[in-house]
C-alpha cells in the first residue's frame, strides 16, 4: 500500500519540534504549569494544529509523546552527567525547548493547585514528577483561572459571545473567519440600522438586530465596524452598557485609541484593529494595537479569534495608519495592477475574460509564493529574469513608467490620509 501521503509512525525531528512549540505557546500564553499541559482540552487544540500542519496523530499519541519527553527531562535533571535518554531519539535537540517549558512555569493558583499536584504525580506514575520543587504561584497571575485560560482560545471553548455593530464587508469577513473556528453562529450577533446587509449574516446562521445596545449587552467582545464619523454617536449610545467584562474592538480607519478611550467608560479595554478586504476569503492582513487598559491576554484572545481570517499581527498604534496605506488601501493598488496586466494582454490579442482570469491567478500565485517562500521580493523577481529575456524587457518598461516610485507614493498618500482622518476624529470628539 502506498503510504507516501501519511507521516511515518516514528516521530521525526521536525514533527517533534512543531509539537513542542505548540505546547509551549499554549502553556506560556495561558499561564499553565508546564507539567499540566496534559489537560485534555489543551491537547485537543494541539491535535487540531498538528493535523492542520499535516501530522495525523491521535490525542492519546500526543499525550504519550509528551510523557516520554517529560521522562527524558526528569532523567537529565536527576542524572545530568548520564547519557541522553535512549527512549527519545535525539533528546538533545529538544532539551532547550523542554527547559523553556518546564522551568518557566506559571501554575494555576487557588485551592485547586494542591490537588492538581497530586493529579500530576498520579498521572505520570513514573516516580519522576517529584524530582523538581513545586513552583510557587506568580503574584501577577493571581487572578488567572481555568475558565479564563479556556476562554482565551475559542477553539477550546465555543461559548464566547461576539457582537458586531455594523454589517459591512469588514464585519462580514471577520465574522466568516471567526465562524470557521469553533465559535457557533448562535453566539454571534450583528446590528445595523437597516436590513440591507443583514441577510448574508442570516445565511450564516447569525442572529441579527437593529439594536446596538442589545448587541453590547449580550457580548463579551464587540467589534465596532462602522464608518469613522459614526463612531462617536455609536459609542455614546452604548457607553453606559459597556462593563469591565467587555473588549471593544474598533475597525474604523483613523479613529485613535485615545479617542476611543475618551468616548468609552473609564478603564474600558479598547483595541484598534485594521483588517483588509481579503478577510472575506480568509486571506486578510490584520494589524491591531492595544489600548492603555488592554492586557496581553486581551490581545491573545483577539489573535485567537481572528487567526482564521488571515495574517494577524500586533504592533504600536503608530503602525496602524501605515498598515492602512500598505494593506487596507494596497488591495486596491493590486487590483489596479491586475487590471492593467489583463488589459495589456487584451491589447496583444487575448480575449478579455481569459486575460482577467489569468491575471487574477498570476497575482494569487505570486502572492502565495512570496508569502510561503520567505524570500525577499527582489530575490524572487531576479529568479524570473533571464539574461536578455522577456521579463527584464518588461521590467525595464515598468521602471521607465515610474511604477516603483508611484507605488511608494501611493502608500505614503494613503497613510497621510489615514492620519488626517485620525486628527479630524480627535478634533470632533473634543467638540
Amino acid at each position: 500500500m502506498d503510504d507516501s501521503g501519511i507521516k511515518k509512525q516514528n516521530w521525526d525531528v521536525k514533527e517533534t519540534e512543531l509539537f513542542l512549540e505548540i505546547l509551549k505557546e499554549l502553556d506560556m500564553k495561558k499561564c499553565l504549569d508546564g507539567r499540566k499541559v496534559r489537560n485534555n482540552k489543551l491537547f485537543k487544540v494541539a491535535h487540531r494544529r498538528m493535523t492542520a500542519a499535516g501530522y495525523h496523530r491521535s490525542v492519546d499519541q500526543l499525550k504519550f509523546r509528551w510523557k516520554l519527553l517529560k521522562s527524558a527531562y526528569y532523567k537529565c535533571k536527576r542524572e545530568p552527567d548520564s547519557p541522553a535518554p535512549t527512549k527519545i531519539q535525539g533528546w538533545w535537540r529538544y532539551e532547550k525547548t523542554m527547559i523553556a517549558i518546564m522551568e518557566s512555569r506559571h501554575p494555576l493558583v487557588g485551592a485547586g493547585v494542591n490537588s492538581d499536584r497530586n493529579d500530576e504525580v498520579t498521572e505520570d506514575s513514573d516516580g519522576e514528577a517529584s524530582m523538581l520543587p513545586w513552583p510557587q504561584p506568580c503574584a501577577d497571575n493571581s487572578t488567572q483561572n481555568l475558565d479564563l485560560i479556556i476562554k482565551m482560545d475559542p477553539e477550546m471553548d465555543s461559548q464566547l459571545k461576539i457582537g458586531f455593530i455594523g454589517a459591512g464587508n469588514m464585519a462580514f469577513g471577520i465574522a466568516k473567519g471567526i465562524l470557521s473556528g469553533n465559535v457557533l453562529p448562535v453566539n454571534v450577533k450583528v446590528s445595523a440600522p437597516s436590513s440591507r446587509n443583514l441577510g448574508r449574516f442570516q445565511e450564516l446562521g447569525i442572529p441579527i438586530t437593529h439594536s446596538n445596545i442589545e448587541v453590547v449587552c449580550g457580548s463579551d467582545v464587540v467589534f465596532v465596524a462602522v464608518k469613522p464619523h459614526l463612531v462617536p454617536p455609536v459609542l455614546s449610545e452604548i457607553s453606559q452598557h459597556v462593563t469591565d467584562r467587555h473588549i471593544i474592538v474598533s475597525v474604523a480607519a483613523g479613529v485613535t485609541l485615545s479617542t476611543l478611550e475618551e468616548l468609552l467608560p473609564e478603564n474600558t479595554v479598547a483595541i484598534r484593529l485594521m483588517p483588509n478586504l481579503p478577510c472575506l476569503v480568509q486571506e486578510g492582513a490584520l494589524l491591531f494595537a492595544r489600548g492603555s487598559h488592554a492586557k496581553q491576554e486581551d490581545g491573545a484572545l483577539l489573535r485567537s479569534l481572528l487567526h482564521r481570517c488571515g495574517l494577524v499581527e500586533e504592533g504600536p498604534e503608530a503602525w496602524i495608519d501605515i498598515h492602512t496605506g500598505l494593506s487596507g488601501s494596497g488591495v486596491a493598488f493590486v487590483y489596479l495592477f491586475a487590471e492593467a496586466l489583463a488589459e495589456g494582454a487584451v491589447k496583444m490579442g487575448m480575449p478579455s475574460a481569459l486575460a482577467h482570469s489569468i491575471a487574477s491567478q498570476t497575482v494569487l500565485g505570486a502572492g502565495r509564493l512570496l508569502r510561503d517562500s520567505g524570500k525577499h521580493p527582489a530575490q524572487l523577481r531576479s529568479e524570473v529574469c533571464t539574461p536578455g529575456g522577456t521579463t527584464i524587457y518588461g521590467l525595464h518598461t515598468l521602471e521607465q513608467g515610474g511604477v516603483r516610485a508611484s507605488t511608494m507614493s501611493a502608500v505614503e498618500s494613503a497613510t497621510e490620509r489615514a492620519r488626517e482622518l485620525g486628527r479630524k476624529s480627535a478634533a470632533g470628539c473634543r467638540k
